[in-house]
């Protein structure tokens, strides 16, 4: 490895709980092994309990500057505009980047001369399928929403079976059959709980009923979209969808939300009127909080009582299980990261194609040229 080699930086995170870090120690011994540098900012890992010791072992050097002005920067919530300005012109940046609702970042970025690629513009094909990010952190987050469901919800889920008579299990409504769907289905059933899942795709059915789960048939809407998320629904379809779901999520102890369509505000499933239908002392976990909230009464960020129901609308959850998530997250970014490093190159180099379909779709602005690779005279021009 020779200071010319590609190097790759990895920041602290500064958005206020985030806890995660956008490469861990197992992966940077990778990176490392085929000749490219990584620098890691002091404290990257700390919330994530990785110490800089950790990663000054896996072959990475710890310095601040270095971590910013690196080739490819690597990071999980997207940079504040102070953050931009440290960014070496000419360099790559990798990160959830909110590319269909933050314009002034992606202008931002382009007037920085930044190539930068959204995770959350990863296409849904085979190949790409290991770089999934908005996958890997709803696995983590479907799993911790189930947790909060059962802990404020004041009943048990089991059903259980004692010598005072015998308690009948909860019943948990999952909303939005994407993999935190799935998994706050298959988790919650796990913990002993009767479980039914809902979603506008009439398709995802099969997976519900998959992780042993029932189905909520309303009827009805049918709202498939592109790429396999949900699409946005008319005026018409979303009053007969919440006037049919307020009758059916008054039986439920406990309800948790998931869904979400891409580059929007969060639809709005869960009305006032069906809150007041549930029991008091049931629960409501609003999984769809970052954009908005699934339900009319979340507060983002918050947990409060209405009607008796308690109503948890967490942020940033994936980060509250900082170091599996930051596991899952740092295999995605190695697995992009090798479509960019040319490794056969002594020494490694960086060479973006975009001609190839993953980074042509994830690349949402295009900074100057790159190296002498003709295929990266990119033009500044946000995409």
């Amino acid at each position: 490895m020779t200071e010319n080699s590609a190097c790759v930086g990895v920041p602290r995170e500064s958005v206020t709980g985030e806890r995660r870090v956008a490469l861990v120690p197992e992966i940077v011994r990778r990176i490392v092994a085929t000749g490219v540098r990584v620098v890691v900012e002091p404290g990257a890992g700390a919330q994530a309990m990785i110490p800089d010791a950790a990663f000054v072992a896996a072959g990475a050097s710890v310095d601040a500057e270095g971590a910013w002005h690196a080739d490819v920067v690597v990071k999980v919530s997207p940079p504040s505009m102070k953050e931009v300005g440290r960014l070496r012109r000419g360099s790559v940046l990798i990160g959830f980047l909110a590319p269909a609702s933050s314009p002034e970042l992606l202008a931002a970025l382009t007037a920085a001369g930044v190539t930068a690629f959204a995770l959350e513009s990863i296409p849904r094909i085979s190949r790409a399928q290991s770089m999934d990010a908005l996958s890997s952190q709803a696995t983590v987050a479907g799993y911790r929403g189930a947790l909060l469901a059962a802990d404020h919800l004041t009943r048990f889920f089991p059903m259980l079976t004692t010598a005072a008579g015998t308690v009948p299990p909860a019943r948990v409504l999952v909303m939005g059959a994407g993999v935190a769907g799935l998994e706050a289905l298959a988790v919650t059933r796990r913990l002993g709980a009767r479980t039914t899942g809902y979603d506008v795709r009439p398709e995802a059915a099969e997976q519900v009923r998959s992780v042993g789960a029932s189905w909520l048939e309303i009827g009805g809407v049918d709202a498939v979209g592109e790429g396999g998320y949900a699409r946005e629904l008319t005026d018409a379809e979303r009053d007969a969808q919440q006037a049919a779901l307020a009758k059916a999520i008054g039986t439920f102890d406990a309800v948790i939300t998931t869904a979400a369509v891409p580059g929007r505000k969060a639809p709005k499933l869960v009305t006032a009127e069906a809150v007041s239908r549930m029991r008091p002392g049931s629960v409501i976990v609003d999984l769809a909080a970052d954009s908005g909230g699934n339900c009319v009464l979340s507060r983002p960020g918050e947990v409060h009582v209405e009607s008796g129901v308690a109503i948890v609308a967490p942020l940033l959850l994936a980060a509250s299980l900082p170091e599996h998530a930051s596991q899952l997250y740092a295999r995605n970014v190695q697995a992009l990261l090798e479509l960019m490093l040319d490794t056969a190159a002594t020494p490694p180099e960086l060479r973006l194609d975009l001609a190839d379909e993953v980074l042509a779709a994830a690349c949402v602005t295009r900074g100057p040229a790159i190296g002498d690779n003709p295929a990266q005279h990119l033009e500044e021009a946000v995409i």
